[in-house]
């Protein structure tokens, strides 16, 4: 299996999902775009495209951000979908996915920033990739926005801050807006990134200060992320048998 991350920021870590990579034995390649970094010319080398999380939107113009190019990202992303790859967006990731196939991002009703529960709705307990989550689980969160829907897509988890945290676009398609990625080492570096903005939020109530943040324990999590990883891992094989 090729894994290609699109990595937005060196804070905003691939963490869990990289991890899993390694223990599977996979190959890992990188579009670093803070580093500028290019992105594949296409997917034909990519089993599973999986695009991160940023402070940036999709909205966000290169004018704004000279290294997000956000709509070079949903060509690619377009063009994975295409070619019946497997595609994983997290956060800003999820959103592109969701514009790549038409359907805009909007705000979220909260703030979310720390680790609280997900419920997963009843396609989501009717997924064979995602109902080992059981009923509800708590998972990481930081975010302001939510990805769009498209007339097909089917919401499988929400929280009680954002009603589309997990999203199914197609079988091989899925979008997080929750980081089920997040380890200590990651949050560490979205902390050091964010400390003067988390101060100015002391008022809401799904936002998580640093100390609550580095008391969280992510391996449930992201144990629960490596079997969803594997699942989705199966479903691309069977599908792409030739």
């Amino acid at each position: 299996m090729k894994v290609h991350f699109i990595v937005h920021e060196s804070f905003e870590a691939p963490g869990a999902y990289e991890a899993w990579v390694r223990e599977r034995g996979y190959e890992a390649s990188y579009s670093r775009v803070y580093a500028n970094e290019s992105l594949p010319e296409c997917a034909d080398n990519i089993d599973l495209l999986v695009v991160l999380g940023g402070p940036q939107d999709p909205a966000t113009t290169v004018e704004q951000c000279p290294h997000f190019d956000a709509a070079a990202e949903c060509r690619l992303i377009g063009q994975a979908i295409n070619a019946n790859k497997a595609v994983v967006g997290i956060c800003l990731g999820s959103q592109l996915i969701g514009e790549a196939l038409g359907a805009k991002f909007g705000h979220s009703p909260e703030k979310e920033i720390g680790k609280y529960p997900i419920s997963l709705t009843a396609d989501g307990k009717a997924n064979s990739k995602v109902a080992h989550f059981g009923d509800v689980l708590e998972v990481g969160h930081w975010h302001n926005d939510m990805p769009g829907l498209t007339p097909g897509a089917k919401i499988l988890a929400v929280s009680e801050g954002c009603p589309r945290q997990i999203v199914e676009y197609g079988t091989l398609v899925y979008g997080f807006q929750c980081h089920m990625e997040f380890t200590s080492e990651v949050v560490e570096l979205l902390i050091a990134a964010s400390e003067r903005e988390l101060a100015t939020l002391t008022d809401r109530r799904f936002v998580q200060q640093p100390a609550a943040l580095r008391a969280n324990n992510w391996h449930e999590m992201n144990q629960k992320l490596f079997t969803f990883l594997d699942k989705l891992v199966a479903e691309y094989q069977g599908a792409n048998v030739k």
